[in-house]
């Protein structure tokens, strides 16, 4: 497969900083009442180094999730990511089901997006998340590239224990005629 790729982040500064001057932060249900509790570090993971979201999603009081999510743009700006395929993220994990999240300067609600699921493994794995795939969560907005703000990696919608490593996040865009691999 031919790639081209564009550095989101391959945490080459010290942390939270990302490469788009930007901080990774974590995010949990407890901006809204929920209960979920989660820690957000930068580590060493099977012998990279990665931003890593660990803890307990909870679905009491109307909670349930934890994110580390980045913005894209200076200062909360939009990117124009219409030029690629997809984003790249390597993901390592505990064998759960996790979510890439993107928001746009059209989503005004903090409960709209669009999304894929994945399965992280326990083992370093490149997954692909096409924007054609994007689904969009409660809002009728399509899915603008050229107006894309920020990224969110989600444990999300059920109890259970997170843990979930993230290294390398990239854009790609592939050969017309060639597909990336896709999210389970």
């Amino acid at each position: 497969m031919t790639e081209a790729l564009e550095v989101i982040d391959d945490l080459r500064f010290a942390p939270p900083m990302a490469v788009t001057g930007n901080g990774w932060v974590l995010v949990s249900d407890r901006v809204m009442g929920g209960v979920s509790a989660g820690t957000m570090s930068r580590e060493l993971v099977a012998g990279r180094n990665a931003v890593r979201m660990r803890g307990d999603v909870s679905l009491e009081n109307n909670g349930g999730f934890l994110q580390v999510a980045l913005d894209l743009g200076e200062a909360g700006d939009e990117v124009d990511a219409s030029r690629w395929t997809g984003i790249r993220i390597d993901v390592f994990g505990n064998d759960q089901t996790y979510n890439l999240h993107l928001r746009t300067s059209d989503i005004r609600r903090p409960w709209e997006s669009y999304r894929q699921s994945f399965r992280a493994p326990p083992t370093w794995t490149t997954v692909h998340f096409p924007f054609s795939e994007f689904a969009p969560h409660r809002t009728e907005r399509p899915l603008r590239l050229e107006r894309l703000r920020r990224i969110g990696i989600v444990a999300i919608g059920r109890a259970f224990e997170a843990d979930l490593s993230i290294s390398d996040v990239r854009y790609y865009v592939v050969d017309q005629d060639q597909r990336a691999p896709t999210p389970e």
